[in-house]
């Protein structure tokens, strides 16, 4: 398969698994912390990446490893907190809809801050996307007037890290596998993931129970699928697009979050339908070769 069909089918894959990972961090939250649940998906993604990956961490050079680790913080430590505490406020429906500014940050900051060039179509199709967006996130505030929308910042601030990854592993990165890139990312934020369970008091006032065994297996589950898995894939896809294609998976997302919500009594308007299929436009729209 040539890599303009492949990076399609990368797309769809990573839109249903990452679409599906919201809803496990919203079940995850039943019976843990925000905290606890960011910490131990990332402690447990770190465990299955270096028992498949340790042997590629060697192809690595010593100064890629800024890099890798820039990309493991802004890519995946902050937003794996950042998006818990923001779906223990919000519907996962609606932070996965938050979500879609990466592509718009991805174009901006890459044409300011890496030198990468950008077509005007793309911007067009990108700021379509993002007006579906608003349409979601409006109509999702007015049947949800009682949530803590303060913490839909907290997606907006990760597109911004995801957006920043994106483009330091396509300039600085490139020519690293994917799969060492990503056990990398998390070896370098082990220590630090578990100096936060150690400072929370996790390892002290944890209580093993029904409740919290469902958490730990939901974690699992996003661990193994929605972190390790995805983010090899990820790394795959952006190295052979562009970093606004990549994170065009970020307008897909929203569609499959919002299904899984629904299944779990989460609200949707035919407006929000109305919505997805806009963004979907500007999908199109961005990746349009002509």
């Amino acid at each position: 398969m040539k890599n303009d069909q492949l990076k399609w089918v990368f797309l769809i894959v990573l839109s249903l698994v990452w679409g599906s990972s919201f809803i496990l961090m919203k079940k995850a939250l039943n019976g843990m912390s925000p905290v606890h649940v960011g910490a131990l998906r990332i402690l447990t993604a770190s465990v299955f990446l270096v028992l498949i990956g340790f042997t590629s961490l060697k192809k690595i050079k010593k100064h890629q490893w800024k890099y890798v680790f820039y990309s493991a913080l802004l890519g995946t430590f902050f937003p794996a907190f950042l998006f818990a505490y923001a779906i223990s406020g919000i519907d996962s429906s609606i932070a996965s809809i938050l979500n879609s500014f990466t592509p718009f940050n991805t174009l901006i900051i890459g044409a300011l801050v890496f030198g990468f060039a950008f077509k005007k179509q793309q911007l067009f199709g990108i700021l379509i996307g993002l007006f579906g967006t608003i349409i979601l996130i409006a109509k999702g505030a007015d049947m949800n007037p009682n949530q803590n929308y303060w913490l839909a910042l907290l997606p907006i601030i990760s597109s911004l890290g995801y957006a920043f990854n994106v483009n330091i592993i396509k300039k600085y990165l490139q020519d690293l596998e994917p799969l060492a890139i990503t056990t990398g990312n998390f070896v370098l934020i082990i220590i630090p993931t578990l100096l936060v369970l150690v400072l929370t008091g996790f390892f002290s006032s944890f209580e093993w129970n029904t409740t919290t065994q469902s958490s730990f297996f939901y974690i699992v589950i996003l661990s193994l699928f929605g972190t390790s898995i995805a983010k090899v894939m990820f790394n795959k896809l952006i190295h052979m697009s562009s970093p606004v294609f990549s994170t065009s998976v970020t307008y897909l997302i929203p569609i499959i979050a919002v299904i899984w919500g629904i299944l779990d009594g989460e609200e949707l308007s035919i407006i929000q339908l109305l919505a997805g299929v806009v963004i979907l436009i500007g999908v199109y729209l961005a990746n349009k070769k002509k």
